[in-house]
């Protein structure tokens, strides 16, 4: 990394514009006092990097996009190879004309959390290969890092530090005396929020807002984001397109505050997102906010913050409309999404390394579908995840399941439609305006992980599980066998997907008013070329769908994607069986 140094003013608009852009950011954060010299330290830092244009790159992305959530050892083989190398191994096998990117969860030394407490943000977790590994994976695959950077493992260099009294360490947490009223503080867990430690100067107590052994780091000390860029020009260096911000909205705290959400944070954003531009404009910043929709939206800034937010709110409402085989509450919901602004998109996924998120259906589902959604999730082999509010009660953060076993049945119970009723639910996430990323579970239609649990004692790791790798493939090659059945039809659909211009992460989307077992959408491109009517059985019966209640334009010859055939009555009726999906465009690409 740069060393710091007096920045080049032989270089002005270089210069200027990057104090232009980054000190009034760091004003809002810091101060007056502090913002100026704080700018011109990481400018020194950044300069190296930068790139000969700070202009914004508008194409980002395409309908093509299309991600892969993975862990970097979720495929394990039985012979002498690194997990990353299997990983690369079976995209170049299975998905190379599939998916474009690859979401790797942290990938970095860890003591706990699958990963999410971070020991050394530099290194690569040697039980998972090195950074050739990463490299490699980068020049055919974009790459997604995960930033984890809310807090570090108790085990990081910078705690140990703070344990013995020394710098830098020793100024990078956040110390409390446990006689605080932190009563507003919001939490994501049930564990309490200050960890007791021993130090040289005896005991302290520090914040922990995830577990004891995730200490939050201290960003009110300027010293703790200027370690943090350059963990992310190393990222950006070692080929990531996408950097992820994990669990972001805690990253400032002020005691008498809920300490989620602040202006600080979302300051800190912004000037990560300018430094990104400045440094490739062609990488995207990704915030992960599991929060209700209101306070998701509000990380898109005024298109000055993330580039891309997660579509928190699709999880939970797509598989209630499944399981009540009404859509009620996902078109009222679709129908309330703002189009992404101008240089920003959803990222779309319906599952994840976590659970499906609860507290984004607040305000969306009524009290008795919110129970029945919990109660079938239990019945299906999930378990439910609390969170701790301030008064001491507590309430469901998260559902954890396999997506594919949370599509066993119905409010009715199990039945034989799960695998159709999985393929419909992905069918629908990678039509909805932005850009789909798929669970490696969900590709290969991965049941619950229970022995897991029981292993691990936590409730995550059921979807979590680490495939055998020829094992896997020996399910693959069973054209019988669920995985083949899944991944085989999916990749089928990703594939038409990514021909079509109506599905471009920013084309229009208009909800459509069909019965309620039918849940239909309209997306046309942005040349107003190509138009796809989105059409989806949400029942285990047949239902028809009358062509005029589409509005199609009778002049247009349309055809099904999905199934290659022609619509040639245009004042007929579809007939949809359980759980069909169709895509009808007025041209083919």
């Amino acid at each position: 990394m740069a060393t710091h140094s007096e920045p080049n003013r032989s270089e002005p608009n270089r210069y200027e514009i990057f104090s232009l852009r980054v000190t009034p950011l760091l004003k809002q954060v810091y101060g007056e006092a502090i913002a100026s010299s704080l700018s011109d330290r990481l400018y020194a830092i950044v300069e190296p990097y930068m790139s000969a244009s700070f202009d914004e790159d508008r194409d980002k992305w395409s309908q093509e996009k299309t991600l892969l959530i993975t862990y970097g050892n979720s495929l394990q083989s039985s012979a002498d190879e690194p997990p990353l190398r299997t990983l690369d191994r079976f995209l170049n096998s299975y998905l190379q004309n599939t998916i474009t990117g690859v979401h790797i969860l942290p990938f970095c030394p860890y003591s706990s959390d699958d990963g999410f407490a971070v020991i050394d943000y530099l290194a690569i977790d040697p039980a998972l290969g090195t950074w050739d590994d990463i490299y490699h994976l980068s020049k055919n695959f974009n790459l997604m890092a995960d930033l984890v950077i809310n807090h570090v493992s108790s085990q990081h260099e910078w705690f140990e530090q703070f344990k013995r009294g020394k710098k830098p360490g020793c100024d990078y947490f956040i110390e409390v005396d446990p006689e605080t009223d932190l009563s507003e503080v919001v939490r994501p867990r049930s564990s309490p929020l200050l960890a007791e430690v021993d130090t040289v100067n005896g005991k302290k107590y520090v914040w922990a807002t995830f577990s004891h052994d995730q200490i939050d780091l201290n960003f009110a000390n300027p010293e703790v984001l200027v370690e943090i860029v350059k963990v992310v020009l190393a990222y950006i260096n070692a080929g990531a397109k996408y950097i992820r911000l994990d669990a972001i909205g805690y990253l400032w705290k002020e005691i008498g505050t809920s300490c989620i959400h602040l202006p600080e944070t979302h300051a800190l954003i912004k000037v990560l997102r300018q430094i990104v531009q400045m440094v490739n404009s062609s990488v995207a910043l990704i915030t992960e906010t599991n929060v209700p929709n209101r306070e998701n939206l509000s990380y898109f800034g005024n298109r000055n913050e993330a580039h891309m937010i997660y579509n928190f709110s699709l999880p939970p409402l797509l598989l209630n409309a499944l399981l009540q085989g009404r859509s009620d509450h996902l078109r009222t919901w679709m129908m309330s999404m703002p189009p992404s602004p101008v240089g920003c998109a959803y990222l779309n996924f319906t599952a994840s390394h976590d659970g499906i998120g609860m507290r984004p259906t607040e305000g969306l589902l009524t009290a008795d579908e919110y129970d029945t959604l919990l109660e079938c999730m239990q019945k299906f082999g999930g378990r439910i995840s609390m969170r701790r509010h301030h008064d001491g009660s507590e309430s469901p953060y998260e559902i954890n399941i396999s997506l594919f076993d949370a599509f066993k049945g119905t409010v009715k119970g199990e039945d034989e439609w799960q695998i159709e009723r999985f393929i419909c639910s992905q069918t629908i996430a990678m039509a909805v305006e932005g850009i789909p990323a798929f669970y490696i579970h969900s590709l290969l239609a991965t049941p619950n992980h229970a022995d897991g649990v029981i292993e691990t004692g936590h409730n995550r790791t059921i979807n979590r599980r680490k495939w055998d790798y020829e094992t896997l493939e020996a399910l693959i090659s069973d054209p019988n066998s669920p995985q083949a059945i899944v991944l085989k039809e999916l990749s089928r659909r990703i594939q038409i997907r990514r021909r079509q211009p109506a599905f471009h992460p920013n084309a229009t989307q208009y909800t459509l008013q069909l019965r309620p077992e039918i849940f239909g959408f309209w997306r046309q491109s942005m040349t107003r070329e190509q138009s796809i009517f989105s059409i989806h059985n949400l029942t285990n019966e047949p239902q028809t769908v009358r062509l005029s209640d589409l509005n199609l334009v009778c002049t247009d010859d349309w055809f099904d994607l999905i199934g290659g055939t022609a619509v040639s009555e245009i004042y007929g009726a579809l007939d949809l069986a359980p759980y069909q999906s169709m895509w009808l465009s007025n041209c083919l690409h």
